[in-house]
């Protein structure tokens, strides 16, 4: 059964190659801060202190209860390499309850 509202977040970071996002992934699950990283290859194009840039960058995204989502926050900034990484989170909209349940199994309750 789906669940309308929910006190759960997704969480969006930006990382320079796959080696770094994993190590990012693996970092904030091991930790319970979030249940699940998925990743996958993108092509961003952006500005960088006033230059055009193009990358070959990873997509992670977390999910995660938006009590941790500081935290994590905190957590990702502390172990990536960009000077301003982008790291983004948006609130779970309905999803199925099952699911839900296991965010908060495999997050920690602190």
């Amino acid at each position: 059964m789906p669940r309308n509202q929910s006190p759960h977040a997704m969480v969006y970071v930006t990382a320079p190659d796959l080696e770094i996002a994993r190590r990012i992934g693996r970092a904030i699950v091991e930790q319970r801060l979030a249940a699940c990283a998925n990743l996958w290859p993108v092509e961003s194009t952006y500005r960088w202190k006033g230059a055009l840039e193009d990358a070959h960058e990873v997509v992670l995204v977390f999910k995660t209860r938006k009590a941790l989502v500081g935290r994590l926050i905190e957590a990702v900034s502390a172990i990536h390499p960009y000077e301003v990484p982008c790291i983004v989170s948006y609130p779970m909209g309905a999803a199925l309850s099952g699911y839900l349940d296991w965010i908060d199994a495999e997050t920690t309750q602190r």
